[in-house]
């Protein structure tokens, strides 16, 4: 089974600035994930014509559960999260994870009917500022809504923007959660063009019974968005 996670960028790319949200389709589908966890995706705004993106991406993967979170507003529009999957979602939620006045940000929490049984899948989106992050952690894994599913297996997956590789050692290895996206060296995920940085991370809990991630670095991969996807494949 597989996930992809990718920071979309709302359909423009990193490097020629053009808005083509049928590359974004085009690595997305090369890929042939199970369950899609999108950054960045754009609803209604004019930098993307006004596209709902949530409804197109949708429509195009014929998947029949989605979850969008709108998290920061532009004009009448704006822009968050998107969580695409083929099997049904048993429960989900969305929470917020805005500290003070930072720009805001979110996470959407779903426990998945897999084939191989239910997983609690996280797709969130953090901050710019490390402790804005490590609160931002805590308080996602502190959640009761996300305590709730604690007898699941659980994968974390998203931009975590954690430059320095703090998270790993910090809240996560303190809730007995591993990182799947190490060595960094093998994960730089941005910018897309010229990666350096490995800001797309995994993390997990629970009987997993395998797991391997790696990064697409398809030619159309490096201009669809300024990030590259991370997918992630398990069995349980």
């Amino acid at each position: 089974m597989r996930v992809l996670s990718y920071n979309i960028h709302k359909g423009i790319g990193g490097r020629d600035r053009s808005y083509r949200l049928e590359r974004v389709m085009e690595v997305i589908a090369a890929e042939a994930p199970d369950i899609v966890c999108l950054q960045e995706v754009d609803r209604n705004v004019r930098r993307s014509r006004y596209d709902n993106q949530p409804d197109r991406l949708a429509e195009h993967f014929a998947f029949d559960h989605r979850l969008f979170q709108l998290n920061v507003h532009v004009q009448s529009g704006g822009y968050g999260n998107l969580l695409l999957s083929r099997w049904p979602m048993q429960s989900h939620h969305q929470v917020q994870l805005t500290k003070q006045r930072k720009k805001a940000r979110g996470a959407q929490m779903a426990v998945i009917e897999t084939p191989g049984g239910p997983i609690q899948l996280v797709n969130w989106h953090l901050g710019l500022g490390e402790r804005e992050r490590h609160w931002q952690t805590r308080r996602l894994l502190e959640h009761h809504l996300f305590c709730e599913a604690r007898k699941l297996p659980q994968l974390i997956v998203g931009d975590s923007n954690d430059w320095r590789n703090t998270l790993a050692s910090g809240p996560f290895v303190v809730h007995g959660f591993q990182h799947l996206t190490a060595p960094i060296s093998r994960f730089r995920s941005f910018p897309a063009y010229l990666p350096l940085g490995s800001l797309d991370k995994a993390f997990w809990r629970g009987s997993f019974s395998h797991l391997a991630a790696h990064v697409p670095k398809r030619r159309v991969a490096r201009d669809a968005s300024d990030h590259l996807p991370l997918v992630v494949d398990f069995e349980l």
